[in-house]
């Protein structure tokens, strides 16, 4: 289900829950708590996910996990968002290369946030990581919202 509102009740929508279902997102995936403490980048990351696992939250706040690459690849970060009441000023997801040698930042202003997500259903954001291993996954927002966050992983090759 899709519902196409004009931003001013934007919002609204969302908190009634237009623009997809959460479980059609979800899919069969399971839910990490991200309540490890795992070691990446002189930093601690909350989990480890993959193609088989998601993990929830409420902005505003930040969140870090880490996510496994076997080869070069896309590394796609993909919100869903949930009883959003206000957009915020800005919304990052940072992606780092093995060891944090390299980083892609890539920041939205809080009304593009939620505009991407009532157009798609959700939030994505995407970077080609070339190094094999862990990579740092860094994201924070201001937007008062709560979230889920799933992480897609595509070989290069396979484009």
């Amino acid at each position: 289900m899709r519902c196409f509102l004009p931003l001013g009740g934007l919002l609204l929508g969302l908190v009634l829950g237009c623009g997809g279902s959460r479980a059609d997102f979800i899919g069969g995936r399971v839910q990490d708590a991200c309540a490890e403490a795992w070691p990446v980048c002189g930093t601690m990351a909350g989990c480890i996910l993959g193609p088989e696992s998601y993990a929830e939250g409420r902005f505003p706040g930040q969140g870090r996990f880490i996510v496994q690459v076997p080869e070069a690849s896309t590394v796609r970060v993909r919100f869903f968002l949930e009883e959003a009441v206000a957009a915020g000023e800005e919304t990052v997801v940072t992606f780092h290369e093995e060891g944090c040698r390299a980083r892609v930042r890539q920041a939205l202003s809080g009304r593009n946030a939620l505009e991407l997500m009532e157009k798609q259903g959700e939030l994505s954001r995407e970077a080609d990581l070339t190094g094999v291993g862990d990579h740092l996954i860094e994201f924070s927002s201001d937007m008062q919202a709560r979230y889920v966050v799933k992480v897609d992983v595509v070989p290069l090759r396979n484009r």
